[in-house]
């Protein structure tokens, strides 16, 4: 399990057991654009059947989340990426995605996608760039934002 501590006290873990998934969900379902209604057993099952990373305050309050989807071996779709809107502008979310790409670095994990409608910047400052390919993706299923 990873279990990071910057110098200003936040920490970052991968600890399923710390996620306060009550906060995650009211997050992802009120703010997200990409999860707007999303439903707490979905968030619950969505967050078991993954990889979650958490940042919290030093007083123990989550305030950043992430999850990846991923077989631990060669491929990862990052998701779920928020960070409070009281904590942004720290630096946090540069570094849990910094951490995301490391620990699956980390297991040999050596693609890991994702989709973002507003923060290309963040994901930039550690190395994800624009699909070379694109016109060889495809994708099934409901719109991004349907839950």
């Amino acid at each position: 399990m990873l279990n990071l501590t910057r110098d200003d006290g936040y920490q970052l873990s991968t600890d399923p057991d710390r996620l306060d998934l009550a906060r995650v969900h009211h997050w992802l379902s009120t703010d997200a654009y990409w999860a707007q209604g999303r439903t707490r057993e979905v968030v619950e099952r969505s967050f078991a059947g993954s990889l979650p990373f958490g940042i919290y305050r030093p007083d123990g309050r989550q305030v950043a989340v992430a999850r990846a989807v991923t077989d631990r071996v060669t491929f990862a779709w990052l998701c779920d990426v928020y960070v409070d809107e009281d904590e942004r502008g720290r630096g946090l979310g540069t570094w849990l995605v910094g951490a995301v790409r490391d620990e699956l670095t980390a297991l040999g994990v050596y693609r890991i996608m994702l989709a973002t409608a507003d923060a290309h910047d963040v994901y930039a400052k550690v190395g994800f760039t624009p699909l070379t390919d694109p016109e060889r993706w495809m994708v099934h299923g409901r719109p991004v934002g349907s839950a």
